[in-house]
This record gives C-alpha cells, structure tokens and sequence, in this order.
C-alpha cells in the first residue's frame, strides 16, 4: 500500500471521495483477493485503477490481465485509466464509471 497518491490518482479521489460521483461511495487502496486496489466502489463490484506509463510494458499488461481475470472471476468489474485520462478528460472518466454502474450521467 502506499501513502502518497500520484496527480492523477489525487484529482480522481478528489472528485469521487465523499460519495460526490452520483452518491456512489469509493474506497481508496481496498485490498480484494490478495491484492490492493487503487480505487473500488464495492456496492456496484466496480474497481478504478489508475495506471502510469509503466503500465504499458508487457510484463505489466500481461500481470494487469491476469490480475483483472482474478477479479473479474470473482464479480468485480475492471476500469483502467491512464494517469493523461484522469488528469486531462476526468469527467469523461466519471461519466463512463456512472454508465458501468447503471446510472446516467448528469454532469
């Protein structure tokens, strides 16, 4: 687990902390299924990960995919984002988490 939060993961907790995302209600670094997630909505089994460059190597995107199957397999539903994602186009992000858990978004 970490302490510090990069940018990205900072203004995206900032925007859905405190259930200010349509009322849903976000928990940070939430360990499942022998890992730590960086964001999970456990009411709708939804998970937010937040990922930086090193994320697009292979190594990591074959463990991220493997990973994601884990939870998948046990009902939780993956979201990636790219740290440019959630710090250039967070609303965009915001409106795709709030179609995952079946609500319209009004923002």
């Amino acid at each position: 687990m970490r302490n510090v939060m990069t940018d990205a993961e900072l203004k995206f907790w900032n925007a859905v902390r405190a259930h200010r995302l349509m009322g849903l209600s976000f928990r940070r670094q939430l360990p499942i299924a022998g890992y730590i997630v960086d964001f999970a909505c456990p009411e709708h089994k939804l998970v937010v990960e937040i990922d930086g460059s090193t994320h697009s190597h292979d190594h990591e995107i074959s463990r991220d995919a493997t990973r994601d199957e884990r939870l998948s397999i046990l009902g939780w539903k993956v979201i990636r984002v790219t740290n440019d994602e959630a710090i250039r186009h967070l609303d965009d992000v915001c409106s795709h988490i709030v179609r995952a858990v079946g609500g319209e978004s009004h923002e």
